[in-house]
């Protein structure tokens, strides 16, 4: 079983991986990312949001599906992902991984770290 670290906490994951929501502070637009836990760090593996805006592109090759543009990033393998939040948005980021959701970072203050548990 992989997990994550969130700050001082724990989360197990179900399967490896995790995905994450959120609803952009400007446009107000959801946006949706899947990552798995590899042993090169968090990739991500999809990329979606319901429009575009502010910051909010969708990628070159991204298409329409169900009313969201997805697309699959080509970003490298990340150590750790830092969520901060900005007290703008209208909530924090939900982490969900097989039938689980938690919200996280949804108060102003110091980033919350995501990273792979230590083997």
């Amino acid at each position: 079983m992989s997990c994550l670290l969130a700050g001082a906490a724990m989360i197990a994951l179900s399967g490896g991986s995790f995905s994450l929501h959120w609803t952009h502070s400007v446009e107000r637009i959801e946006w949706r990312e899947e990552w798995s836990v590899t042993a090169d760090g968090l990739t991500l593996t999809r990329a979606a949001v319901k429009g575009s805006g502010a910051g909010m592109e969708p990628g070159p090759d991204a298409r329409r599906e169900d009313g969201w543009w997805v697309w699959r990033p080509g970003l490298p393998p990340q150590p750790e992902l830092l969520l901060a939040a900005s007290g703008a948005t209208v909530s924090g980021w939900t982490l969900c991984s097989g039938e689980r959701c938690a919200e996280i970072g949804a108060e102003p203050g110091v980033p919350i770290r995501l990273r792979p548990c230590p083997p």
